[in-house]
C-alpha cells in the first residue's frame, strides 16, 4: 500500500517522484515527511486548497529546511495535508478531508500541520516537518502525543514555503521519541546563541495554568509536581504583562494584518473557494486596520521585553500546551471554534513573543494525549530540548 493511499490519509495522492539524499549522516536510516507548504523538487506545492495546487506547477528546486535533512542523510516520503492556507488549527480541510489522529482516533489531530501529526502519531515516518504560526506544531504534537518544536522565530529557514503572517511563522518538526527528535534538532536547528545552564531555573506560569479545563491542568500539574520533586521547585509566576486576552487580540491583529497581505491579493484575483471557517478568518483579516495593527505591534513589543526579563538567560517557563485533550472529530463546528480561540490564548505568548516552545507527550487524560509545555528565552531552542530529554527521563 502506497503512503497516499493509507488510512490514516496523512499524505497528499502526488505521483511519487525521486527525492534524492545523502547515503549517510546524522540523519541516516529516519525517514520524514514534509507538510505541503514546502516546495519538494518534483513535487507541487499545494497549501490545502486545489487552486493553489493547479497555479503550483512542479517545483525545479527544494526549500532549504528540507534540503539540510536529505544532506543530513533523511530520506523523504511525501508531502502531509495541511490545513487551508494553513491558516485553522483544527486539521478539518473542507477540500481533502481530515487525516487520523493515530494517538486517538476518534479525536481531531489539529492543525494546520495535520498531515505530518498524522503521519507521525500512526508510525508512517520517523518524524515530519510543520509550520507554527499561531500553534500549527504545538497543538497536535498535544492531540497527537508527539514532541513538538516551534523554533525561535527565524531560526529555521522558510525560504520556499508559502507563507501566512511573516514575523509570527516558523518552521517546526514532530517526533515520537526523544531521541528521534534531539536528533533532527541537532541538524536543523544550528547553535544556540542562547544556551541554557544544564539545569535551569524554573517557572510555573500560574496565569496559564488557569486557563485549561480543571480536570487537564490537574493532570498536568501532578506531572509539574513530578519534576519539582527531582529539580527543585518552580518559581510561581505570571507569565502575561496584561490581560491574557489583551494578549489574544494583540495576536490575532498582528497574524490578520499579515495574513491578508500574504493571501488577499491572491484569493480576490483568483476566486478561491475557502472552507467557511478559513473564509470567516480572511473576512476578518481584511477588516484589521493599521492602526489596529500598529497597536498590537506595540503591545507585542512590551510583552516580549517582559517575558524576556521573567526568563533571563537561565529561565524555563512549565505551561500546558492546549486547554484539554483533543476534541472529538464529530464536534460541533461552533465547538472546534471556540476550543481553538482558548487555545490561541495560551499559545500566543511564543507567537507574539518569538521564543522557543516545546510540547512534551507527558500526561493522558480519558485515554487520549495531552501536553505539556517547555518555554525558554529567544535562542536556547537545543539547550531547551536538551532539557526536555532529562525531563522525560524523570517523568518516565
Amino acid at each position: 500500500m502506497s503512503l497516499a493511499s493509507h488510512p490514516s490519509r496523512s499524505f497528499m495522492p502526488y505521483p511519487e517522484a525521486h527525492v534524492p539524499h545523502a547515503p549517510g549522516g546524522p540523519l541516516h536510516g529516519l525517514r520524514f515527511a514534509a507538510k505541503d507548504l514546502f516546495d519538494v523538487a518534483g513535487y507541487p506545492t499545494g497549501g490545502g486548497n486545489p487552486h493553489v495546487l493547479a497555479m503550483s506547477g512542479i517545483k525545479s528546486s527544494t526549500a532549504p529546511a528540507v534540503q539540510c535533512l536529505l544532506d543530513a542523510g533523511a530520506a523523504f516520503v511525501g508531502k502531509t495535508h495541511t490545513d487551508e492556507l494553513a491558516f485553522s488549527m483544527n486539521g478539518k480541510n473542507a477540500h481533502y478531508g481530515a487525516p487520523v489522529n493515530g494517538a486517538a482516533p476518534d479525536r481531531i489531530t489539529g492543525g494546520s500541520s495535520s498531515g505530518s501529526a498524522s503521519a507521525v502519531s500512526n508510525g508512517l515516518c520517523d518524524f515530519a516537518l510543520g509550520t507554527d504560526t499561531g500553534g500549527s506544531v504545538r497543538a497536535p504534537a498535544s492531540h497527537c502525543g508527539l514532541f513538538g518544536i516551534r523554533p525561535t522565530h527565524g531560526r529555521v529557514s522558510l525560504a520556499q514555503c508559502l507563507p501566512l503572517s511573516h514575523s509570527l511563522d516558523t518552521c517546526g518538526f514532530f517526533a515520537r521519541e526523544i531521541d528521534t527528535f534531539a536528533r533532527v534538532a541537532n541538524v536543523l536547528l544550528g547553535s544556540d546563541d542562547n544556551a541554557l545552564p544544564d539545569v535551569p531555573r524554573l517557572l510555573r506560569a500560574e496565569d496559564v495554568f488557569a486557563l485549561p479545563t480543571p480536570g487537564a491542568s490537574d493532570a498536568l500539574l501532578d506531572v509539574v509536581a513530578r519534576i519539582e520533586g527531582a529539580l527543585g521547585n518552580a518559581d510561581a509566576v505570571t507569565a502575561a504583562d496584561r490581560p491574557i486576552d489583551d494578549l489574544y487580540w494583540a495576536f490575532r491583529h498582528v497574524q490578520g494584518w499579515e495574513a491578508w497581505r500574504s493571501d488577499g491579493d491572491m484569493i480576490e484575483r483568483h476566486g478561491l473557494q475557502l472552507g467557511s471557517d478559513v473564509a470567516a478568518r480572511f473576512a476578518f483579516s481584511k477588516a484589521v486596520t493599521a492602526g489596529q495593527y500598529d497597536e498590537a505591534t506595540q503591545v507585542r513589543r512590551a510583552f516580549t521585553a517582559h517575558l524576556a526579563a521573567l526568563l533571563g538567560n537561565d529561565g524555563v517557563l512549565l505551561l500546558p500546551t492546549m486547554p484539554d485533550i483533543a476534541p472529538l472529530t464529530d464536534a460541533a463546528a461552533d465547538t472546534l471554534e471556540d476550543y481553538r480561540n482558548r487555545a490561541v490564548q495560551m499559545l500566543c505568548l511564543a507567537g507574539l513573543s518569538g521564543f522557543p516552545q516545546i510540547s512534551l507527550p507527558l500526561v493522558r487524560r480519558d485515554g487520549a494525549p495531552l501536553g505539556l509545555s517547555l518555554l525558554g528565552p529567544a535562542g536556547s531552542d537545543r539547550s531547551l530540548i536538551a532539557f526536555a530529554e532529562r525531563v522525560v527521563t524523570i517523568v518516565d
